[in-house]
């Protein structure tokens, strides 16, 4: 692991009105480690995410990236469509909802081969090739190559959306409830690919959900959010083994008796 982190995150808000989509959130990511961000619903942990990937404008706080050159940018200093670039090239984004990060109307290798256009490839076979060998490595065999996502099941879809978001080699990949709607089975084969995946490439992830065992199985370390503010954090294990605030105690236990 660097010891530059790729990602500081520095005092970041955001308020709608009188209510708090998230309060006063610090970290620094490093390349290479998966951070868990978990709450239950409404606790803030999309706009966070939201916020840290350019999705939102915060109300305050600063989000900067170190960029390949090595110099770190404050990302909302950036024009749009630098911010954009770094999008499609440099970071991914594994909507919970498939169809939020896919376009349904062309194929398969379409989709996957849009995101290597986006860096300039322009060779046919070799789009194809590329697309056919992701397709491979998410479990999608190479005959639904030219199928469209809408013919796909809900688990097919996610794994076609992971194969486009990665195809590029980003450096940082966010990830909100890759797993949420998906059957028990089809989660865990899921969760078992982005493991694999996520080790293989060395990505930093900030994944945001609502499910623990996610968390451990998918982070290094954890952020526990409730009501807009981080009231936990630390190494996964530690904080699931031995959690320290009330309120995680009460998610940890929760789930244990399930």
């Amino acid at each position: 692991m660097s010891d530059q982190p790729l990602l500081r995150v520095s005092g970041v808000s955001k308020f709608y009105g009188t209510r708090t989509g998230c309060r006063d959130v610090s970290f620094d990511l490093y390349p290479g480690e998966v951070l868990a961000v978990v709450g239950e619903s409404g606790s803030g942990k999309t706009t966070l995410l939201n916020c840290i990937s350019t999705r939102l404008m915060p109300t305050a706080g600063t989000v900067s990236y170190r960029m390949r050159d090595g110099r770190f940018r404050d990302l909302y200093r950036m024009g749009e469509a630098e911010r954009r670039f770094l999008m499609r090239t440099d970071w991914g984004f594994v909507h919970q909802n498939p169809a939020d990060g896919l376009r349904m109307s062309v194929s398969a290798g379409a989709n996957v081969g849009e995101r290597l256009m986006a860096v300039g490839e322009r060779h046919y076979g070799n789009i194809r090739a590329t697309a056919t060998d992701w397709l491979g490595r998410v479990e999608i065999g190479a005959d639904r190559i030219d199928d469209q996502p809408r013919a796909f099941s809900g688990g097919m879809r996610q794994r076609l959306q992971i194969a486009r978001n990665l195809v590029t080699g980003p450096r940082l990949v966010f990830m909100d409830e890759p797993t949420g709607g998906l059957d028990v089975s089809v989660q865990a084969r899921l969760l078992d690919l982005l493991c694999g995946l996520v080790n293989d490439l060395g990505l930093a992830v900030v994944v945001v959900t609502h499910d623990l065992a996610v968390a451990r199985l998918l982070s290094h370390r954890m952020m526990v959010m409730k009501d807009g503010q981080v009231i936990e954090s630390g190494l996964t294990d530690r904080v699931l083994d031995d959690p320290r605030a009330p309120y995680t105690q009460l998610l940890v236990s929760s789930i244990l008796q399930v």
